[in-house]
């Protein structure tokens, strides 16, 4: 028996077994909570990385279609190889889905680690969540993952355990069709452990505050708070993070009201 070319076969056979992983943000692609998946998702497969290389923050699922966007690789070493791009993180989804998975889509999409909790109706606006989301339109396995520390230096490095963990398990276990999830993590290094979670009814209380620059010109800037029906809701992302879990919310793509099919049948003509 020729050890050698057995060794060289199993070799192949590892390889060609190793999992896809593509990561992004929208937070660009020098922020920390994206070096931190990075190290993670490298522990289980070949990691590719497309992220915006500027801030993307509340783009929601926006897509540059007026203009063109251009890569610029960072790193290409053995299982990682990482580009910025002049898009939205959903582009970066886009792009990589046509230009790099060509052949087979990716095991598994993650997006963040954000900078800002993204739970509650901060879903709908964030740009790290709408990458998951265009994950799932797709039908791959993806998740996003926020932090309710919104700091710029924030270290993210004691969430990596639930990183790692949870994107392991939806890899082996899988993930219903068209859903993604949307993970979140609290202000603290003490965690009390993973729970599934509904996401909590609120709403952004927002308002423009009037400023004037220095050659007196009116200008806005959007503050506001954020207000949620349902403090004392147990099994809300909500309460669960003031609680020092980290949440994690099923989210799918269909999002048709089932209920109010029948009873609006009086449009109907």
């Amino acid at each position: 028996m020729n050890f050698g070319i057995l060794a060289h076969k199993n070799y192949s056979i590892l390889m060609q077994n190793r999992k896809k992983i593509f990561v992004t943000n929208d937070d660009g692609i020098h922020a920390h909570g994206l070096q931190v998946l990075i190290e993670e998702m490298k522990k289980l497969g070949d990691v590719l990385c497309i992220a915006p290389e500027r801030t993307q923050s509340g783009m929601s699922h926006a897509i540059t279609f007026s203009n063109p966007v251009s890569l610029e690789q960072h790193r290409d070493e053995p299982g990682i190889k990482s580009y910025s791009l002049t898009g939205t993180p959903v582009d970066c989804i886009k792009i990589a889905l046509d230009r790099f998975y060509t052949n087979e889509k990716p095991d598994l999409i993650v997006s963040g680690i954000n900078h800002g909790s993204n739970s509650s109706i901060c879903a709908i606006y964030s740009g790290t969540v709408a990458a998951a989301r265009e994950g799932g339109i797709n039908n791959i396995p993806s998740i996003a993952f926020s932090s309710v520390n919104f700091e710029k230096n924030a270290d993210f490095t004691h969430y990596s355990p639930y990183v790692y963990s949870i994107s392991e398990k939806i890899i082996t276990q899988g993930i219903p069709e068209y859903v993604f999830l949307n993970v979140n993590f609290p202000h603290t290094k003490n965690i009390k452990g993973t729970r599934v979670s509904h996401q909590a009814k609120g709403v952004w209380i927002e308002r423009f505050e009037r400023r004037t620059d220095p050659h007196d010109r009116e200008y806005f800037w959007l503050t506001g708070n954020f207000k949620n029906f349902e403090p004392e809701a147990e099994d809300s992302d909500e309460w669960l993070l003031k609680e020092g879990f980290a949440t994690i919310t099923p989210l799918k793509i269909e999002k048709t009201d089932t209920e109010s099919i029948s009873k609006l049948s009086f449009l109907n003509s």
